[in-house]
């Protein structure tokens, strides 16, 4: 074969397979958004290296799908780094999405509600809502959605990834008293991707700044328990995966090191990556190869779960 005709036939390649996919955006919520309060302000979306979201006043999932011929039946909830600040949209959201489109896997970006905004009246339950609503949501399309129910996921980077792990730390399997169908179904995940993520609050490894814009300066000592997932960890929580840089500066590496270890003494199956050269923040790594090795680990890690689940 030409050497100058393999581009060409990757660019083919990669056009048939995303030739059926689709891309659409759903509010979280029918109707009032839970636990809100109307402040009069807007949401502020910025463009500059990043697509960064700050002040979210409606939350929502985009959804992305891959061509149906193509689909594991595998859906991923992306959840956002940003310190509980802003969202790191594109990089550590849209561009995650697409990335598992690739590979067959339905991406969703969560848009989640901020605590340090002033717009919700428990700013602490908020994030944590509608990520369960997220779950609820997808599984309750996943038949439109060419969707295995049993094969949904949540992911999140940096607070996104503490966000994640309290997702799969605190779930029901359905609320049979609500009123709304979607809130009778489970919220549970089926599994955990955690990259770079904050797990703790507890001293002395605290990542302060994430606590202190979910909780406040003065935190409750029981809700700093409640939202360290290495404390939380019980027999139903699902499996993770989990990738950090060893040299991470910002969230160091101890609080994966917590998760793996806590998964590990309830016997729930983990896979900890660690990076030797993984400074915090470097999503898909498109521009580092060392790092950039952990989407294939993280590849092959969800073709065992499929084989596994089947």
């Amino acid at each position: 074969m030409n050497k100058s005709s393999i581009p060409i036939i990757f660019f083919l390649l990669l056009t048939y397979i995303f030739v059926e996919a689709q891309e659409f955006t759903i509010p979280l919520y029918n109707g009032p958004v839970p636990n809100s309060k109307n402040t009069g302000q807007a949401e502020i979306i910025e463009k500059n290296e990043i697509i960064s979201i700050r002040n979210v006043q409606v939350p929502e999932i985009a959804v992305y799908l891959p061509a149906r011929k193509f689909a594991t039946g595998q859906a991923v909830i992306i959840c956002p780094g940003g310190g509980y600040h802003i969202l790191c949209y594109d990089y550590e959201g849209t561009d995650i999405a697409r990335y598992f489109n690739s590979i067959g896997i339905a991406g969703i970006v969560l848009k989640y509600r901020l605590p340090i905004y002033g717009n919700t009246l428990e700013p602490h339950k908020a994030p944590l809502m509608d990520a369960q609503r997220a779950i609820r949501l997808v599984r309750s399309n996943s038949s439109a959605w060419n969707i295995d129910p049993g094969k949904i996921g949540i992911m999140g980077f940096s607070a996104g990834g503490h966000l994640a792990s309290c997702t799969g730390t605190h779930f029901d399997y359905g609320r049979n008293d609500s009123d709304d169908p979607v809130e009778r179904i489970s919220c549970r995940p089926d599994f955990m991707i955690l990259v770079y993520p904050v797990i703790t609050f507890s001293d002395p490894v605290s990542h302060r700044g994430s606590r202190e814009a979910l909780l406040g300066k003065n935190a409750d000592p029981e809700l700093v328990k409640y939202y360290s997932s290495e404390l939380q960890v019980q027999k139903d929580t699902p499996q993770a995966f989990l990738v950090h840089g060893d040299n991470d500066s910002v969230v160091p590496v101890s609080h994966s090191l917590l998760m793996y270890q806590a998964l590990h003494n309830r016997k729930i199956p983990a896979e900890l990556h660690i990076i030797t050269e993984g400074e915090h923040g470097f999503g898909l790594a498109v521009d580092n190869d060392h790092p950039a090795a952990w989407t294939n680990n993280l590849e092959q890690w969800l073709k065992w779960l499929n084989r596994n689940r089947n």
